[in-house]
């Protein structure tokens, strides 16, 4: 399977009075590194394979996010030097996709700290009706490839 690697730079604001990312920012950073990987690039700019989810308006199907959850494992620090966010697909429904994250300490740094671990489920809906639009077959054969176990959080006990 193949996991997809964003590298997402920190901004100064990113950052709150305990002095590590907060964790409103860090939704901030998943939706990023999300719409890097997933959402279609502007007319003209090249993309990843994975890129071919409009989200412009006027698209006849809009992906809404219908859950989000996040563990966080450590604080992120301030650093200039881009936190990577690896991303795959953990389940695949009928209208609806599982992206899975794992937030990583840059590349290069050692020891390797793995930041948070994160699932969002994203469902699709028709524009016009405002009802869950199945996903097409040519969609599923691309994500295919990026489909892995889902996320595996902390048990709660």
């Amino acid at each position: 399977m193949t996991r997809i690697h964003v590298p997402i730079r920190l901004r100064w604001s990113d950052v709150d009075a305990y002095a590590h990312v907060n964790n409103a920012e860090m939704l901030r950073l998943l939706e990023e590194a999300r719409m890097e990987a997933f959402w279609r690039p502007d007319e003209g700019v090249d993309g990843r394979p994975t890129a071919v989810l409009d989200a412009r308006p006027g698209a006849a199907v809009l992906s809404l996010i219908a859950r989000q959850e996040v563990e966080y494992l450590a604080p992120i620090p301030f650093q200039r030097t881009p936190i990577v966010v690896e991303l795959w697909i953990g389940r695949i429904g009928g209208a609806s996709i599982d992206i899975c994250y794992e937030v990583y300490s840059p590349d290069g740094v050692e020891p390797r700290v793995r930041y948070t671990v994160a699932s969002t489920t994203l469902v699709m809906v028709d524009a016009t009706t405002g009802r869950p639009s199945r996903i097409a077959d040519e969609l599923r054969e691309l994500f295919a490839p990026y489909v892995e176990t889902p996320v595996g959080f902390a048990k709660r006990g």
